[in-house]
């Protein structure tokens, strides 16, 4: 049986692509030449702010006393979850060391970039916990210089309670900017900024394909798309909780995709039901967005079988994966393509999204075939090491000159003829 579409999308993220590279190219290249002058330029015009760019240490203490203590206790539980699971993330990484053959070692370090920027959105939604997930984890894994960039609100700045989290996270440096003109400071060190070897955190088209065209020059944690989720329900699920946890993932966006992929049709057609009563109970501009994207971008699939269900989720491969079925560690065994994995019904996406541990910056648009989320191992290198003694230098020094001459590399091979030479003279070597 194959499966059946009783609601399919009519719009996908793919023709939603407007060609936005040369404009953001040129404001790079504009920043670049300008510097401070040019980016001050762009923040003034598009997040219509003439304050400073860089936020003092008096700014930031006025902002943590303008946060309400049971705010700032949220925040503090939040970025207290966060800090461990990084903590723990951490503890699995080692360096190593092995003697590859007699007298040759090999091993491998890990080391932390020198510096990230970190993109906390602010537009719409004051995405707070995109601060506690970029900087915490950033700091956790040993980062020495941590810049973090937010759009302001003309006439107030970055939101109070955004700086509070940025300086309680650990940054080092906050600037009131947004969109490419932050991407831009950050990769070009200005401002005062350290230049940024890696660029992480969600935002808005420009932000995203900014990072993209910097790509190379800078890394960054991925590239993003519209946050999309997907709901696996077999017959025990509840409708009206499937139903709430798509619209409350609809409301990210109006091209922000969510996918019910069940069994049961029973179940189907009641979520079916649920969903545009249950957006339109939101607020005005919450409804618009998730109505555009249960309307444009939703799809409900129905399934023969568990094992089928599971075959349309890997292909889907999910930022978000909520598994609302019975025996769910059967599900956490056979699952394998989705950025982060949310088991059973007391669980849900806004729980990670939010407070619970796991990062919320995710790969979007299929990248979880290839990638996961951001974690510490995004900000840090893995490198390799070798040493020799001289006996143990005997054996790889024949090997990589008669390898090198089958390629034609007679330079390469020289530098084997070379040690072999010195290190044992008079012996004739077959190389």
């Amino acid at each position: 049986m194959s499966v059946e579409y009783l609601k399919k999308a009519t719009r996908s993220a793919e023709m939603e692509q407007n060609d936005l590279r040369e404009t953001v190219q040129s404001m790079l290249d504009a920043i670049e030449a300008g510097g401070d002058e040019t980016a001050l330029e762009y923040a003034r015009e598009l997040d219509k702010w003439d304050g400073p760019a860089q936020i003092s240490p008096e700014g930031i203490e006025q902002a943590k006393n303008e946060v309400p203590e049971r705010l700032r206790s949220d925040i503090q539980f939040a970025h207290d979850n966060i800090r461990r699971f990084a903590e723990k993330q951490k503890a699995t990484i080692s360096d190593s060391e092995m003697e590859i053959q007699p007298g040759f070692f090999a091993g491998q370090k890990h080391i932390p970039v020198s510096s990230a920027g970190c993109y906390v959105p602010g537009g719409r939604y004051s995405h707070v916990a995109s601060a506690i997930m970029t900087i915490t984890t950033a700091k956790v894994a040993g980062v020495r210089q941590i810049a973090a960039c937010s759009p302001p609100k003309p006439g107030i700045g970055v939101p109070p309670a955004i700086l509070y989290t940025m300086d309680l996270c650990g940054a080092d440096r906050i600037l009131a900017m947004g969109g490419v003109q932050a991407i831009a400071a950050m990769t070009f060190g200005l401002f005062g900024l350290p230049r940024a070897d890696i660029l992480v955190g969600p935002g808005n088209q420009y932000v995203a394909e900014a990072k993209r065209l910097l790509f190379g020059r800078v890394g960054i944690d991925m590239f993003a798309g519209p946050t999309d989720s997907l709901i696996v329900a077999d017959r025990t699920a509840d409708p009206k909780m499937v139903a709430q946890d798509l619209v409350g993932q609809a409301e990210h966006g109006y091209n922000s995709p969510v996918w019910l992929v069940t069994d049961d049709r029973k179940l189907a057609q009641a979520v079916m039901e649920l969903v545009p009563q249950m957006i339109a109970s939101l607020p005005e501009l919450n409804a618009s967005s998730a109505k555009a994207a249960w309307r444009d971008y939703a799809e409900v699939i129905l399934c023969k079988d568990r094992q089928q269900m599971a075959d349309v989720a890997d292909r889907y491969a999910p930022e978000h994966l909520h598994v609302q079925a019975a025996d769910l560690d059967w599900w956490l065994d056979r699952l394998t393509t989705y950025g982060s994995l949310f088991l059973g019904e007391e669980t849900t996406v806004p729980f990670g999204d939010k407070a619970a541990g796991p990062n919320h910056v995710l790969p979007t648009s299929g990248a979880a075939r290839y990638t996961g989320g951001l974690s510490v191992h995004k900000y840090m290198k893995t490198v390799t090491w070798q040493r020799s003694t001289r006996d143990g230098a005997r054996r790889m020094a024949e090997a990589t000159a008669r390898i090198s001459r089958l390629e034609g590399m007679e330079g390469h091979a020289r530098s084997a003829d070379i040690r072999l030479a010195k290190f044992f003279p008079g012996e004739t070597f077959d190389v």
